[in-house]
């Protein structure tokens, strides 16, 4: 198969290569699902057995404390996370300043370094 002026050879992939590919490849897909369902199922599970428990010693039941709660209140905590996580961020200038310094050398641009073969190292 020819792509552009790349000649691709696909006699050189035995097996064993396939094999490994589709492995990882399954091993990556099993893992996205088991994140998936622990997310979507079990952790909205622990967390409704873990209110349970909270309420339970109250002697109330969780829509009552759901209800308990008026809307000012849950307005207020609201406003105040927002104001304290907008808060913690520095207020910048939005100001690049782009300084040209008369020395271009440097190690980091040197062709020298392009030069030399790596097949020493």
């Amino acid at each position: 198969m020819i792509y552009g002026s790349l000649q691709l050879d696909f006699s050189v992939i035995d097996n064993f290569s396939l094999e490994i590919v589709l492995v990882g490849m399954m091993v990556v897909f099993i893992a996205l699902l088991s994140i998936y369902s622990i997310v979507r199922y079990i952790l909205p599970a622990v967390l409704r057995i873990q209110l349970r428990k909270a309420v339970k010693g109250s002697g109330k039941k969780v829509e009552e404390i759901r209800e308990s709660v008026p809307a000012d209140t849950n307005a207020a905590i609201a406003m105040a996370l927002y104001m304290y996580y907008n808060e913690i961020h520095d207020e910048e200038s939005n100001v690049i300043t782009i300084n040209r310094v008369s020395r271009t050398y440097s190690p980091w641009s040197s062709k020298l370094y392009n030069m030399r073969g790596f097949d020493r190292f």
